[in-house]
């Protein structure tokens, strides 16, 4: 019984030595400086940067700046548009229709999606849904969906 205990009290301390807070060094079997292991808090663990799979448009793209397209219109031969887009979620947008000596701008504000990778315009007129991509935005129809068919590329708007 008392082996028992024993064995019972050295499990316990044990359990709850591997649970304290320690610094920690490891070294390879050479000692060169360039191949030791930087010693490492334990809380520090918690404290890491997103992953890979937590990385959206939003925390890991360089999305501010302005972009630029030439997208179709059904009576003219397309619309000039360029869209700044600021780090304060502010965007300014000018939209020039060809051929027809118009001109629209409108400037607003722009909120993300729950998962980070789409944005929506919200200005005066201006009621647009953009994919945010590298140095590129994709706009898409009012239910968020891509723009399909044979100008789809047209829809594709390149960071400057």
């Amino acid at each position: 019984m008392k082996s028992k205990m024993l064995m019972l009290g050295m499990v316990s301390t044990l359990f709850l030595a591997s649970c304290t807070k320690k610094e920690t060094t490891e070294t390879t079997a050479n000692t060169d400086s360039a191949t030791a292991v930087q010693p490492v808090a334990a809380d520090s663990i918690t404290k890491a940067t997103p992953t890979a799979a937590g990385d959206t448009s939003e925390n890991a793209l360089d999305w501010a700046g302005t972009y630029e397209a030439t997208v179709p219109c059904a009576d003219c031969p397309g619309i000039k548009t360029s869209l700044t887009l600021n780090n304060d979620k502010t965007f300014s947008i000018t939209e020039e229709y060809l051929d027809r000596n118009s001109k629209n701008q409108d400037k607003g504000t722009f909120a993300w999606d729950a998962t980070g990778s789409m944005i929506t315009l919200k200005g005066k007129s201006a009621n647009y849904k953009y994919k945010v991509g590298e140095n590129m935005l994709i706009q898409l129809d009012m239910e968020g969906k891509e723009i399909d068919g044979p100008n789809k590329d047209l829809y594709i708007f390149k960071k400057k």
